[in-house]
């Protein structure tokens, strides 16, 4: 069971309060920032450290961020605006209700003062924008709801099941080009109890060997190959929305897919994910992004991401899952994570490396997409 956490901000979550613990954070050696949002370094560190989809929750309010020799180690965020997940439509969608979270401490400094003085600074916050209460979602651990009640006096408001929310599982098309690694492990997530309908598995190539790990989960499968001696890219296209629409998918999974949708793919499907072997930024109109390290990279779209970061001796390429919009690669990040590159690595080895991490990421954004719908 989830729960959402409730914290009374009454007058210990004063001015003074907050100035007293920011002097004992600096005695430590800590210094305190806060934004709306936050940096590049730090969005990318939250993703490196906490595997991510914090980052763009944490874009989306203001944050206290703590920083040790000019390095990010400890981040809370409050009062988020826009965010969809099913928990937040009950008590924080109350008047006087803030939000806060999601807040994390880098491994090395927790049991620090850094962690509850980053909770009470965010909450002395809320509390000077006007909030009565501060709402702590979906925290599940009973090690978690102890932290926030002894730090803050935090109590339980609300307990669910994160499932509920849900409903019926949706209809599911994998639209795969290639091996199916990605295919596989959300076919092996919807085994365990990821709530997926599967319904199809569909190529662009009939040798795609993300068909054989759908037939042997008894998925259907569909080869729509472009024979451009015989069909133009309009008939293909029109073919393959035709062809997809007959599973009547809810959620479409672009997992490895090798083919630009046209327009009217994107229309028809609206709800698109497709996962990318690059960090791309959370403002789709940017063509840089910043990463843990203060170092800033292009952001690597189009088909070849891996291979273009390596030949521009880039330190760093990741995994994004965003949504399908008609301009490539620039539709909304639902998770993402970098990846550091080894000195001397190739292509291949990068590659190896990073399909766990797209595995990972695929997971957290289709999770993100359900508990959004």
């Amino acid at each position: 069971m989830l729960a959402n956490l409730v914290v009374d901000l009454d007058e210990q979550f004063d001015a003074q309060r907050a100035a007293q613990e920011r002097r004992t954070v600096e005695a430590a050696g800590f210094a305190i920032e806060i934004h709306h949002g936050a940096p590049d370094r730090v969005l990318a560190w939250i993703d490196e450290e906490f595997h991510g989809t914090w980052s763009s929750e944490a874009n989306a309010g203001w944050n206290v961020v703590a920083t040790r020799e000019g390095r990010p180690v400890g981040f809370a965020t409050f009062d988020p605006q826009g965010l969809r997940f099913a928990w937040l439509r009950g008590l924080a969608a109350e008047e006087g209700s803030g939000i806060f979270g999601p807040f994390g401490v880098a491994k090395e400094e927790r049991g620090s003062p850094i962690g509850p003085a980053l909770l009470v600074l965010a909450l002395c916050e809320l509390r000077a924008r006007g909030y009565a209460r501060a709402v702590i979602g979906a925290v599940g651990a009973e090690r978690l709801r102890a932290y926030y009640q002894r730090h803050s006096g935090a109590h339980v408001a609300e307990e669910f099941d994160a499932l509920q929310f849900i409903g019926r599982p949706p209809r599911t098309v994998i639209l795969a080009s290639g091996s199916g690694t990605n295919a596989q492990a959300v076919i092996d997530d919807a085994r365990a109890g990821l709530p997926l309908n599967l319904t199809a598995v569909v190529s662009n190539r009939a040798d795609a060997f993300a068909l054989e790990r759908a037939k042997r989960a008894g998925i259907a499968t569909e080869a729509i190959v472009w024979d451009r001696t015989q069909q133009s890219r309009a008939d293909y296209d029109g073919a393959l929305l035709s062809r997809v629409s007959v599973f009547e998918p809810e959620l479409v999974l672009l997992l490895g897919w090798m083919h630009v949708l046209d327009r009217h793919f994107v229309t028809a499907f609206p709800e698109l994910l497709n996962i990318h072997p690059a960090f791309l930024p959370l403002n789709s109109s940017r063509d840089i992004v910043g990463m843990p390290d203060g170092a800033e990279i292009p952001a690597f779209r189009g088909a070849r991401a891996v291979r273009d970061a390596l030949t521009a001796g880039s330190h760093w390429v990741g995994a994004t899952m965003h949504g399908v919009t008609v301009e490539t690669d620039r539709g909304p990040v639902f998770a993402r994570r970098p990846m550091r590159v080894s000195k001397g690595e190739d292509e291949r080895a990068a590659l190896e490396r990073l399909h766990p991490i797209e595995h990972e990421v695929v997971r957290a954004a289709v999770r993100r997409w359900l508990y959004e719908r």
